[in-house]
């Protein structure tokens, strides 16, 4: 395995993690809620009377990020090898997902583990667990 020492960005990803750990906190801190996107963005498709607001907040904030990101380094250069088909069925897919298993990565992987849920880890081991199977099965069996 190599490692591109010219992507390898500790400082960033710190000051993200610690972003995120925060924005988690500061919500339920002071808004007693999870900071699961799946959730939050949910909400907003059946909307109850005072709950639109702070999901709206959220959203927006983590759709400016990457500008004001840009007002301080150079976004990374993105590059996705599949369709539009293909993307579209994957979002429905992670959508279908996070109805079954009661809640996303950020839900469970940010705050659930954080709370010590062992829901939560098993929830966070099986999303890994089926990324790791698919980009195995597509970068080595399919692929062949």
């Amino acid at each position: 395995m190599d490692i591109a020492w010219t992507s390898f960005t500790p400082w960033t990803a710190l000051a993200g993690g610690a972003s995120i750990g925060l924005a988690a906190a500061l919500l339920v801190l002071f808004n007693g809620r999870i900071a699961g996107i799946s959730g939050i963005v949910g909400g907003l498709l059946r909307p109850l009377r005072g709950d639109v607001l702070w999901r709206v907040a959220f959203v927006a904030g983590l759709v400016a990020a990457p500008a004001i990101w840009r007002l301080f380094a150079t976004l990374p250069r993105l590059h996705i090898d599949a369709g539009l088909p293909v993307l579209m069925v994957a979002g429905l897919l992670v959508g279908v997902g996070t109805r079954y298993g009661a809640g996303c990565t950020s839900g469970h992987g940010v705050c659930g583990l954080s709370r010590g849920s062992r829901r939560s880890l098993a929830a966070t081991a099986t999303f890994m667990a089926a990324g790791f199977a698919v980009v195995f099965i597509v970068r080595h069996v399919a692929g062949s």
